[in-house]
């Protein structure tokens, strides 16, 4: 059953990653900005990652960048519960704004709230497809819930955008061990 459902998650974010690239194809910087991080070397990619970052952390609004701010500090702060009722009054500000739910679906795994995680982690990626750090939070979740072959899919998708991302290499490399040894 799990299975089945992780399936029609990952249909549904290939159909709406089909639906949205024209969408994309208007973000022009940002297009150039992931041809540079599919193209980069070990030593640039995580800058490019970052500049990526930096553009989708601002929504074009000073009240909801602030909000956005709140939300983060209260996450270093060690506080996720103050981190959730920033970013909830961002998303509910600033629907269209992916950022809201990532960093809400981040504060809301901090706190152990794997449903509510996920939901949020949907929510990113039907937003922005090529969400690598939401798609990263995915992974690690299907890891933590002992979905070896479906967390090894999503940091194939991760390695389709950032074919240097360290993390996901390593993730794949580990999940390919498990899983060879798991057929003998």
């Amino acid at each position: 059953m799990h299975a089945h459902r992780f399936k029609c998650i990952v249909t549904a974010l290939c159909l709406t990653v089909g639906f949205s690239l024209p969408v994309y194809a208007q973000q022009t910087p940002l297009d150039e900005l992931f041809q540079e991080l599919a193209e980069a070397d070990e030593g640039t990619y995580v800058r490019i990652e970052r500049q990526i970052i930096a553009r989708w952390e601002n929504s074009g609004s000073p009240a909801m960048d602030l909000l956005l701010r709140r939300g983060k500090d209260a996450m270093e702060d060690g506080a996720p519960d103050v981190a959730v009722d920033h970013f909830t009054a961002l998303i509910d500000h600033a629907p269209d704004f992916a950022e809201g739910y990532y960093g809400r679906a981040s504060a809301y795994y901090f706190m152990g709230l794997i449903g509510p995680a996920l939901d949020d982690i949907r929510q990113v990626l039907a937003l922005n497809p090529r969400h690598f750090e939401a798609m990263r939070g995915l992974a690690l979740i299907m890891e933590e819930l002992e979905r070896p072959e479906d967390a090894l899919e999503v940091y194939e998708m991760v390695l389709a955008i950032n074919p240097n991302a360290r993390e996901a290499l390593d993730a794949v490399d580990r999940l390919e061990l498990q899983l060879e040894g798991q057929s003998l």
